[in-house]
């Protein structure tokens, strides 16, 4: 949207996605990054099975602040947590202060995820949301995630019918997810 509100403390949205086959619904803590909230963003890490570190590609203090939130990210979240890099505003190519290869790389040394995005154009937005989960759903299918542990960040919904989100040790496949 043109016009939109700033994220003051920490937003929160649902947003549903298919892995393979799998109908999953994410809770979305948009945490804002400010330095302000710091200690009271550090909860929300706890239960998280993702993580996505958002910085401007238009201003290089963002990209500088990714070191300080990807330690608390790690220090105060399960070691499973899949994090991801994002370099948002592509849109803005002729404003850039950091480069790709500089976002890719600090990606590749911290061995995480990257993409650039837009918000405003929507380029590559559901692709990270979906990157994400699916990354979560492997992890879960080859038991690293163990759904039975409440620090995960992963709930199973109740048994209705429909889909499910069976664990590694999961041979009955009964059960939803999240």
């Amino acid at each position: 949207m043109p016009a939109h509100d700033l994220t003051i403390g920490v937003g929160f949205g649902t947003r549903f996605v298919d892995v393979n086959d799998q109908r999953v619904k994410l809770q979305i803590w948009d945490t804002a990054g400010q330095e302000s909230f710091r200690t009271i963003t550090r909860s929300y890490y706890r239960g998280a099975a993702g993580a996505l570190l958002v910085y401007d590609i238009t201003r290089r203090d963002t990209f500088q602040n990714l070191s300080t939130w990807l330690e608390d990210v790690r220090q105060h979240a399960n070691p499973n947590t899949v994090i991801m890099v994002i370099g948002n505003k592509s849109d803005l190519e002729s404003k850039r202060q950091v480069s790709r290869e500089e976002g890719e790389r600090f990606a590749e040394e911290n061995n995480l995820f990257f993409m650039e995005a837009s918000a405003k154009s929507a380029e590559n937005v559901e692709e990270a949301f979906n990157k994400t989960a699916e990354t979560i759903y492997k992890k879960i299918q080859s038991g690293a995630i163990d759904l039975s542990s409440e620090s995960n960040g992963i709930k199973l919904a109740p048994p209705q019918g429909g889909s499910s989100l069976p664990s590694a040790n999961s041979s009955s496949g009964s059960g939803g997810c999240c």
